[in-house]
């Protein structure tokens, strides 16, 4: 399965994971297939230099504008800022096997996974061809 994201969205993500020591955790949208836009949140976790939390009101919130319209979410974002850009034993313990995309980003890379029931799922991540001028 690919999914495909254009590279300003994700060099905002990777900008934003690059300026903090702690966990930075959002939401995607889009479709299935692409990867429109992202949003930071807070990252409420009592430990955030190693675990996050999604700010549940930007969640709910995220959820009552795609039900009015907006923009669809499709997954969650959140880094490693130490570690490798894979799940770790505690994403695949939180995951619901719900389909969703999770990337991660770690060390100036992102990867994206889909959460299965038989646990997270390789997504290639391609960068959206830039039309020509």
């Amino acid at each position: 399965m690919r999914c495909e994201i254009s590279r300003s969205v994700l060099d905002a993500i990777l900008a934003a994971a690059a300026a903090e020591r702690d966990e930075i955790c959002g939401l995607l949208f889009g479709s299935a297939d692409a990867i429109t836009g992202w949003e930071r949140t807070a990252n409420v976790h009592p430990e955030p230099s190693r675990h996050f939390e999604i700010d549940p009101a930007a969640l709910f919130a995220a959820l009552r504008a795609e039900r009015a319209g907006g923009p669809r979410l499709i997954g969650y974002i959140h880094s490693h800022p130490v570690g490798r850009a894979e799940p770790s034993p505690t994403d695949t313990e939180a995951a619901q096997p719900d389909g969703r995309l999770w990337m991660i980003v770690a060390d100036g890379q992102a990867t994206l996974w889909r959460a299965t029931a038989e646990g997270f799922e390789r997504t290639e991540l391609v960068l959206t061809p830039v039309a020509a001028t």
